[in-house]
């Protein structure tokens, strides 16, 4: 009798534990339907958001991949309702599958080109000419740089991204006041922007430093954002942010394609950003172009030498 009781006085404890560990397990699995149900909910919010509203795909044929690294052709463009624009900002982001290392080689627009089937002129009319297509072919036959995917998104399109990913602004330390022909008016010292101030100090050049100094800014905004998307305080926005980036940018990725690709750089760790310009100091001059207008000619050699070292590939 004694032991009958024994036994089932011992058999308590493990009971209970056993109903708390159940207990536990529902608990965790009802925060993972909590919030993939929000995730879910927010992916779709964004991508309502942004319905009918990216630049049209293009036909694009990238080149073939080969080794650890790829790149994409980045392009900011301000279509003003316009059938055609021009490409105002143009970089090249290569990503090094392997060690997670990415680089950001920004292009200056004033750069004199070979445009293939055209006359020369300045290397973001290739945009207006022919597309994304045609530019990625001038960049490849001026530096022999493999472009494999490209993506464009539109200036107003570019503030609405930033507002769904930081509602309360993203952290800046603006350089000098600027207002002239930007749309907004910044001072001068570290501030949160919103998207039009943001995308305003991305694009400002009337400075001494002129379109140089405008390519900088653009840089140090791609590297602010890369921090944000990485922050742990925006985590809750990022479904939201993803559903959006699929309506407002336009690339060659399928939408599963793009989250992938994202996804694949993010769970690696953190990602290191180094940044150039092209043309790298040194290589080249101005030079006022009849029918052109002011073009900067650059010492090709030299800038493809310095951008194959640069990316670790080497350009044909």
């Amino acid at each position: 009798m004694e032991e009958q009781d024994y036994t089932r006085r011992s058999q308590r404890p493990q009971k209970r534990r056993m109903r708390k560990g159940r207990a536990l397990f529902t608990l965790l699995l009802l925060c993972v339907i909590v919030i993939a149900g929000y995730s879910v909910m927010q992916y779709r919010s964004g991508l309502k958001l942004a319905s009918d509203t990216k630049v049209n795909q293009e036909d694009f044929a990238g080149d073939t991949v080969k080794g650890d690294v790829e790149n994409y052709l980045l392009l900011g463009i301000d279509t003003r309702g316009e059938e055609k624009s021009r490409t105002d900002t143009m970089m090249v982001l290569s990503w090094n599958k392997k060690t997670n290392d990415v680089k950001l080689a920004s292009l200056m627009r004033d750069i004199y080109a070979d445009i293939p089937g055209y006359k020369s002129y300045k290397l973001n009319t290739a945009y207006y000419l022919g597309g994304v297509q045609l530019l990625k072919d001038t960049i490849g036959n001026m530096f022999g740089l493999p472009i494999h995917h490209y993506a464009i998104i539109d200036f107003k399109n570019f503030e609405s991204l930033v507002d769904i990913l930081a509602p309360n602004g993203v952290e800046i330390d603006v350089d000098k006041d600027m207002s002239e022909n930007i749309g907004v008016s910044l001072k001068q010292g570290v501030q949160n922007l919103n998207g039009k101030e943001l995308l305003g100090f991305a694009r400002f050049r009337h400075d001494a430093e002129g379109d140089f100094g405008r390519v900088a800014r653009q840089q140090k905004v791609i590297e602010a954002l890369k921090n944000e998307v990485l922050s742990p305080q925006n985590m809750l926005n990022i479904p939201k942010f993803v559903g959006a980036a699929q309506g407002y940018i336009t690339t060659d990725y399928s939408s599963a394609g793009e989250i992938q690709q994202v996804l694949k750089m993010v769970s690696k760790g953190k990602v290191k950003l180094e940044k150039t310009t092209i043309p790298i100091e040194g290589s080249y001059s101005f030079r006022n172009i009849s029918g052109v207008g002011d073009s900067i000619i650059i010492d090709v050699e030299k800038n493809k030498e310095f951008l194959s070292n640069f990316l670790g590939i080497s350009l044909e």
